[in-house]
């Protein structure tokens, strides 16, 4: 059976950890619904009794205040969706799963509505096709053969390839290295960078072309993105190293548009 002071000690190390995983929420690192208050509220009931040092009771009422933030961050997630109309793919697919194939072919019917075109040929498109046809010449005139056209042939140079894009100047690894170290340059002692004044450029061809360098940064491991969906913007964090094992978590894929408009915008300053 464990002491009063072995209970006290596990208690404050399960709220250290409740504040850490806190704290991760509040810089946009965790999904704030990966807290599960209700478990966070039983486990400070749990120990409240026990603490008697004012240190502890500091460390209770820190732990309440970051909780609170948590929650703050779920109402305005809640409220972001909900006013913008948006429907969780996850809870869509879940709801179907869950309702009947009559309800789903109900659903289906009231919200098709298709577009019947009637056609019917009559005798007056009838004589039009005929006096086509008969108008038309045989197909051994029609059909003459071309000379094929006459393609002078030469000996392309290495430089002519690299001008026509058929070849790379420098191998891929080395220009994704080159890119890391711009991205770590750019960053400097911020630690982060907005995603557009990394990729964006002069010309929209040369901006997705570093869009493209980008994602292989982060598929690779060289850099990751953090992503504020509540303010919707979307900075990238260079790692010191490149981080090749993954372990068992899931990858998600994040789709980011690079669109001729936004690039217009972001060079009229109007994107950030």
């Amino acid at each position: 059976m464990q002491s009063k002071k072995e209970w006290v000690k596990i208690g404050r190390e399960k709220l250290q950890r409740i504040i850490e995983m806190c704290k991760s929420v509040e810089e946009r690192s965790l999904d704030p619904f990966l807290i599960n208050v209700e478990e966070i509220i039983g486990i400070v009931k749990e120990y409240f009794p026990e603490w008697e040092n004012p240190e502890d009771l500091c460390l209770d009422a820190e732990t309440i205040q970051h909780l609170a933030s948590v929650i703050k961050l779920q109402s305005e997630w809640v409220k972001y969706r909900s006013t913008s109309l948006y429907t969780d793919p996850f809870l869509l697919e879940e709801k179907l799963t869950r309702i009947e194939k009559e309800e789903i072919v109900d659903a289906f019917l009231k919200a098709w509505h298709p577009i019947v075109e009637m056609e019917q040929i009559s005798l007056h498109s009838l004589a039009e096709a005929t006096r086509y046809w008969e108008s038309l010449l045989p197909l051994k005139e029609r059909w003459k053969g071309f000379p094929p056209a006459e393609v002078e042939t030469s000996l392309a140079t290495r430089e002519e390839l690299i001008r026509q894009r058929i070849l790379r100047e420098k191998a891929f690894s080395e220009e994704l290295e080159n890119f890391w170290q711009e991205l770590k340059v750019k960053v400097g002692e911020k630690g982060k960078i907005h995603y557009w004044n990394f990729v964006g450029a002069e010309t929209y061809e040369e901006t997705v072309h570093r869009a493209f360098l980008t994602s292989f940064l982060v598929t690779y491991g060289y850099a990751t993105l953090e992503i504020h969906p509540l303010e919707e913007e979307i900075f990238i964090k260079p790692n010191e190293k490149p981080i090749t094992k993954i372990g068992k978590k899931q990858l998600v894929s994040i789709p980011i548009t690079v669109s001729l408009e936004d690039w217009t915008k972001w060079k009229r300053g109007e994107l950030k």
